[in-house]
């Protein structure tokens, strides 16, 4: 099966044609004039067709929504986690299919895109312990013959709009955790990538009609990227959680803020290794290049600055340099290729761009910085992935690009120093540090190291798991997604004292006798 015929069989498995309904739920569809055309970054061609929503169809799917809530909130907590297995099983059975549509729709590698579909089937076994697990405290009362504690319920509906480098997983993080937590969600995928959110909303659209589910429970509508203030401005969506640059993030916060409405914002990452004189070299070097031309350098957690120590500085230069050299950028779907395409034309211009400013600032490019015409995809989205050598106060340093540029900066003294330099930056999401010296691993550690919420020892800045809360501080927004006690974000905490007693005692000690 060749390219364009494995494509073809995994839009009819997904149900994908090539002209895509507004919005989704599980079984209705609605239709707009107003439509963009999708193309893959790989090649350029021609993907499928996808029909803008107006708000008449996003207020329906709103009222689908508040009815679905109040049949899926009844639903016992450990019964929703029984839907949410079938929904990781659904998505096991279509693993391969899933992650090679990611894969083709925007650029990522297919270890990637295979990667990508199974964060979901993770997330979805996460969820499935955490059905029986949304514990609240039980807290001693301070009158006689009373009981305190707490419990949580469920906050109603959750918008969510997601970026298009990770199109479905960031989807899953929120929609799986909301659902076992007994809420409902819309999602507003990028324009960027709409075909892996048909895909996922027609897996769990199939799951939710086996069980007899309401429609609404998950649904999705497609629109160009000031169509998500729909949900900002909307007082029936509880929470929003919106994932993108630090510019849409702050329009989304102003406009939920003014109505008193709930955020969970994961926004820019502007990332930093630092490699001390005693770290391991190779494992440095290695975790160095996976972060920072992994997804083509468009994670939020991708490497986009090095930090290193004078006395190992050109042993690290050299040695990426070399490995730059043989990059092998192409064609994602082959097993042969370390970095894909960029997700457009627009991205291709912002990376030439950036490189050409932070010249104009006095950095130097050492490697890469150009586009690229693979043989047989001419018209794909490629470039060279870019290390600039850069001074720590450059302007360019304080902005993320969406791109494979590093800028690399050597510094002299202790790690305090290495340390200043990876926090003077607005953006405070994923940092690492490479050392074998136990004082350096936990100074970077401590309330005087990293100031992101994600720092790491001897593992790159790239690559999170499930398990552990995702997000970070300053300008990213200070959202926690996925693991851990996440899913409090998804619910309402509400104290409760019962008095049991024959009296009415009152706290602080406080008479009031009538």
């Amino acid at each position: 099966m060749n390219q364009q015929e494995k494509i073809v069989a995994i839009k009819k498995v997904f149900q994908i044609e090539e002209r895509n309904s507004a919005a989704l739920s599980t079984s209705k569809k609605w239709k707009s004039n107003n439509t963009f055309v999708k193309h893959s970054p790989i090649d350029n061609s021609r993907l499928a067709e996808v029909e803008y929503a107006d708000k008449k169809t996003y207020d329906e799917l709103i009222d689908d929504a508040q009815k679905a809530f109040i049949i899926w909130s009844a639903v016992p907590s450990p019964q929703r986690g029984e839907v949410i297995r079938q929904i990781g099983e659904a998505f096991r059975l279509q693993k391969e299919e899933l992650g090679t549509l990611i894969s083709i729709e925007t650029g990522k590698l297919l270890q990637e895109g295979l990667g990508e579909a199974q964060e979901i089937i993770d997330v979805c076994d996460f969820a499935v312990g955490l059905s029986r697990q949304l514990y609240g405290l039980t807290m001693h009362s301070e009158r006689p013959e009373h009981r305190m504690y707490e419990q949580y319920h469920p906050l109603g509906i959750v918008g969510i709009i997601s970026a298009f480098n990770f199109p479905a997983a960031v989807w899953s993080w929120n929609a799986i955790i909301a659902a076992v937590c007994g809420n409902v969600s819309i999602w507003k995928p990028s324009e960027k990538a709409p075909l892996s959110a048909i895909a996922c909303q027609h897996i769990v659209s199939n799951v939710l009609i086996k069980n007899k589910l309401p429609e609404g429970i998950f649904s999705l509508y497609h629109g160009a990227a000031d169509q998500g203030s729909w949900m900002a401005e909307d007082e029936r969506v509880a929470l929003v959680s919106a994932t993108g640059s630090v510019a849409m993030g702050k329009k989304v916060n102003k406009l939920v803020a003014g109505r008193l409405g709930k955020t969970l914002l994961e926004l820019g990452g502007n990332n930093a290794i630092i490699v001390t004189e005693n770290s391991n070299i190779e494992m440095a070097v290695r975790a160095i290049v996976f972060g920072a031309v992994g997804t083509a350098g468009q994670r939020c957690t991708t490497t986009r600055r090095l930090i290193v120590h004078d006395s190992v500085y050109d042993i690290i230069l050299a040695k990426l340099k070399h490995i730059y050299g043989q990059l092998t950028v192409g064609n994602p779907l082959d097993s042969k290729s370390l970095v894909g395409p960029l997700i457009d034309p627009a991205a291709v211009d912002m990376f030439e761009q950036r490189i050409a400013l932070a010249q104009k600032e006095g950095a130097i490019l050492l490697a890469g910085g150009t586009k690229y015409k693979p043989a047989g995809f001419e018209n794909g989205m490629y470039v060279m992935p870019a290390i600039l050598e850069a001074t720590s106060n450059i302007a360019s340093l304080q902005e993320e690009t969406f791109a494979p540029i590093l800028y690399v900066t050597k510094y002299k003294g202790d790690v305090h120093e290495a340390i200043k330099i990876n926090n003077n930056v607005r953006q405070g999401l994923s940092s690492a540090i490479f050392t074998n010296n136990m004082h350096q691993m936990e100074v970077f550690l401590s309330n005087k190291g990293s100031d992101c919420g994600i720092a790491n020892v001897n593992i790159g800045t790239s690559g999170a798991e499930i398990g552990g809360a995702f997000g970070g501080e300053k300008e990213t927004g200070g959202g926690r997604e996925s693991g851990s006690d996440s899913w409090k974000a998804y619910m309402r905490r509400q104290t409760n004292t019962i008095n049991y007693g024959n009296t009415l005692p009152l706290a602080q000690g406080i008479r009031f006798d009538l």
